[in-house]
């Protein structure tokens, strides 16, 4: 079958590598149908995340048909559902997925001693994210096994609505709303959100749903501004605007109560003193990921606020003002998303027109056109926010 692996940093092919089999009795099979590109797959692009391996398979947001179900799958799934594919994979089974914690599932990593080296306890299986994460081939690809499928799956109805207002269920739809729930949002807060990408959007959109009086968005790139305010947000340009400033004003000097980081590892902030010194550490290796949002957050937030992290980091990060966190009483929430612990909801919303996610959507290809449209998403040229690929 084709599949997007990667060969090193920067170097995304389309090649041919050998069909996904049957490994276990939870197992499926799935034909992919869509597949989409993923702000997290621009850290393995870059080269930021450790445990990436040559011809190693991408991506994580997929959905399609069954096509075999092993023995052990056979009660929930069966071939020609119809079902999109959570990123976290999940037993269902042990403490964390009981707890519906299914992001940090104690039984999904095939790599846990690894895992638990790194992290201090192992974290899920993840499709398509690092052998930290289990080394799970990804779903950019013509076809994809999912191990524990029977719980790993979020069954669609058939025929009824459209690859693209469901895929998005895979991953940013669930990780936005975790972002603003996980604030524990007011009517009458202010939400600010750091980044327009798609997660930022699906944070804007998720805000909104849930009845937030202002929700403000910072970034640069005038498309994605421009989405931002379509979805209900007040944008920032902070290459053209002070974001202290304007949140100032927008929140008669008190600052937002709840801060979302929707950017991670690789902020792009150019201007500021911080955040030449990340780049200048970045660039010999003595640390991982560029921070100056988290800093930026801690700062502006109001005293007693809550700071979400959806966005993704990967390993060290240098100056974090944390005696500035503990002296306002902020809390912080993160985490990889709890995909399944939100999907029934999301689905309903969706079928009942509430939302549709493929607002965010402006570009359309093959499989064979991903490694360029990784250049593309990268680089932010063409207008591009998100890209779906259609194996």
């Amino acid at each position: 079958m084709k599949a997007l692996v990667w060969n090193k940093p920067k170097d995304i092919r389309c090649e041919e590598v050998p069909d996904p089999q049957i490994e276990d009795p939870r197992d499926a099979i799935i034909k992919v149908s869509s597949c989409a590109i993923c702000g997290s797959d621009l850290h393995l692009y870059d080269g930021f995340m450790p445990g990436m391996e040559k011809g190693d398979v991408m991506g994580h947001e997929c959905m399609g048909e069954v096509v075999e179900v092993g023995s052990g799958a056979k009660h929930a799934l069966k071939v020609g559902d119809r079902v999109v594919i959570p990123f976290t994979i999940f037993c269902g089974q042990c403490d964390q997925c009981r707890r519906g914690n299914f992001s940090v599932c104690e039984r999904s990593n095939r790599n846990k001693d690894v895992s638990a080296k790194v992290f201090g306890h192992a974290t899920a299986g993840l499709f398509g994210y690092t052998h930290l994460t289990g080394g799970y081939a990804g779903g950019q690809a013509e076809y994809i096994r999912v191990p524990f499928a029977d719980t790993t799956h979020i069954k669609v109805p058939k025929g009824t609505l459209t690859d693209e207002q469901l895929l998005f269920l895979s991953d940013i739809f669930p990780t936005g709303w975790q972002a603003v729930v996980q604030c524990d949002p007011q009517p009458d807060d202010t939400v600010a959100i750091w980044g327009a990408g798609p997660v930022g959007q699906m944070a804007i959109r998720s805000a909104i749903l849930l009845g937030v009086k202002q929700v403000i968005c910072i970034d640069r790139v005038p498309e994605r501004l421009a989405m931002a305010e379509a979805g209900g947000a007040i944008p920032i340009n902070f290459e053209t605007e002070s974001v202290l400033e304007r949140l100032g004003d927008l929140t008669g000097g008190k600052g937002p109560e709840k801060c979302i980081d929707s950017v991670g590892m690789e902020a792009h902030a150019t201007a500021t003193l911080d955040a030449m010194y990340d780049r200048a550490k970045q660039a010999v290796m003595l640390e991982s990921d560029r921070p100056h949002v988290l800093r930026e957050m801690a700062y502006v937030c109001r005293p007693a606020g809550t700071l979400s992290v959806p966005g993704v980091y990967g390993g060290l990060i240098d100056k974090f003002p944390f005696g500035m966190v503990m002296n306002k009483g902020l809390t912080i929430r993160t985490g990889q998303t709890h995909v399944n612990r939100w999907s029934d909801d999301l689905l309903r919303r969706i079928e009942e027109g509430q939302i549709d996610p493929s607002f965010v959507i402006t570009h359309t290809a093959s499989l064979a056109e991903g490694p360029e449209l990784y250049k593309t998403f990268r680089d932010k040229k063409d207008g591009c926010i998100k890209v779906v690929l259609k194996p």
